[in-house]
């Protein structure tokens, strides 16, 4: 082992637990509590992104060591049953052997480079190759990028500053989209951010989703969620999509399917083709990356040519196209067939039949979407059937958090947060599923003990 600067949290507990500081795993200080608390003066919240936090269910996150397959182990060594994969980046299940085999023998060769790549080729190939309105592909280093890149792309393409999104639907952290998202921003009770000046929104118009609205000739593009997964999982409705794109074709507006959580996840065509709808840039994220960090963008050729160095629209990142990421990605991609959809669809029908039907014989009120291999939760008999983002911000967060609580109590890990989707992977065998639907049972018996008490 290199000698290394870096301490241990403790130096004899690390060293009796043969923690290697480097790549600690909290060995040496096997306590959520502790661990949380230290994070907490090193990192706001103490946690690196705002969602992973508890604020919305209460109490403190557990804090990982490891993962295998369905499931994750926290620093004290306690196992659960994981329904959030990443919010969705992890789709074979964790420590896959053919994403760790890919990275291993990846990383041997370095870990960034500075300059092109095979594999950065033979990603955007298979991407260009299983979604056909990906003539070119750019590659980058996270959804967000590519939200904020497709978005400075359609303007430049466009010569117009008007963006469109929809009430609900999540695009990253981009200033411009940061209007009315879904999850990212629900889930902390915030109507948008602080930070974000007027001009940067002065150009986004915030829409109903499941509605096409009237465009003029100011406007950029349209970007949307196909299915959107950041408030539960709402489908869209029919002739949606497809007005969307007749209405971008007639105001010669760019139509951009923001396809980070759907790309590879329903298919290998994604949303676009589920729904045969052919947007001009698509972004992606997560599956691609194979649980490392990535985004991309991909769209007509005459588009991305805009992409700088060929055109005026700028586009750069140190680690855009990373190696590691790209070696990670192309093992995943290769391993998800038709056969391996269509089996994770029947899984998140399995499990959301099961998770109903367990809630209901406790008289737990809840409702569990299903679009493809994406599964939701509605808590509450208010929201109903949910088509928008004000249908769904009438459920029970309460419900949930109460719902939350007694599933993580029963060993089972989902999201902190009522509008997240819950994900179904490979690793959720028929085993896992009904162990899981299980565990429903008692944790509503628990959540209405709770709620009533």
């Amino acid at each position: 082992m290199v000698d290394t600067l870096i301490p241990p949290c403790d130096a004899m507990r690390c060293a009796a637990a043969g923690c290697i500081p480097t790549v600690c795993v909290g060995a040496g200080v096997a306590s959520n509590v502790e661990m949380f608390d230290r994070s907490k003066r090193a990192i706001p919240g103490g946690v690196n992104s705002s969602i992973r936090a508890f604020k919305a269910v209460g109490g403190e996150p557990y804090v990982v060591a490891r993962a295998n397959g369905a499931t994750i182990t926290d620093v004290e060594g306690t196992t659960y049953f994981d329904l959030v994969q990443s919010y969705g980046a992890v789709i074979l299940g964790h420590a896959h052997p053919a994403i760790t085999q890919a990275v291993t023998a990846a990383v041997g060769d370095g870990t960034s480079y500075g300059a092109p790549t095979p594999r950065e080729m033979k990603l955007a190939e298979a991407i260009s190759e299983r979604v056909p309105s990906c003539e070119r592909v750019r590659l980058m280093n996270s959804g967000t990028e590519a939200t904020s890149t497709a978005v400075r792309l359609a303007r430049g393409v466009t010569g117009r500053d008007r963006i469109v999104t929809f009430a609900g639907n999540f695009h990253g952290a981009t200033d411009a989209l940061l209007v009315a998202g879904g999850s990212g921003v629900a889930t902390l009770g915030l109507p948008g951010t602080a930070g974000v000046p007027n001009g940067a929104v002065a150009e986004t118009m915030v829409v109903p989703y499941n509605v096409v609205p009237e465009l003029d000739d100011q406007v950029a593009a349209v970007i949307v969620e196909p299915v959107a997964a950041n408030m539960g999982v709402v489908a869209p409705v029919p002739g949606f999509l497809s007005g969307l794109r007749a209405e971008c074709d007639r105001v010669g507006a760019l139509l951009i399917f923001d396809e980070v959580i759907t790309g590879f996840r329903l298919g290998s065509g994604g949303a676009q083709a589920k729904y045969d709808v052919r947007p001009d840039i698509t972004c992606f994220g997560k599956v691609i990356g194979g649980g490392l960090p990535i985004g991309s963008i991909g769209g007509r050729a005459d588009i991305m040519e805009h992409l700088s160095p060929l055109g005026p629209v700028f586009h750069a990142g140190t680690l855009s196209g990373n190696p590691l990421a790209t070696a990670a990605g192309l093992a995943a991609l290769g391993q998800l067939t038709d056969d391996v959809y269509m089996e994770l669809m029947a899984r998140a029908r399995h499990l959301a039949a099961g998770m109903r039907d367990a809630c209901a014989s406790e008289g737990f009120v809840a409702s569990f979407p299903v679009v493809g291999t994406l599964m939701g939760m509605v808590c509450g008999s208010a929201a109903g059937s949910v088509q928008n983002f004000d249908d769904a911000k009438r459920t029970d967060e309460a419900a949930y958090a109460a719902f939350f609580q007694a599933m993580l109590a029963e060993g089972v890990a989902m999201a902190p947060g009522a509008y997240e989707a819950i994900f179904v992977g490979v690793g959720h065998t028929d085993d896992v599923l009904d162990a899981i639907v299980a565990k429903t049972a008692v944790a509503a018996r628990t959540a209405v003990a709770a709620l009533t008490g």
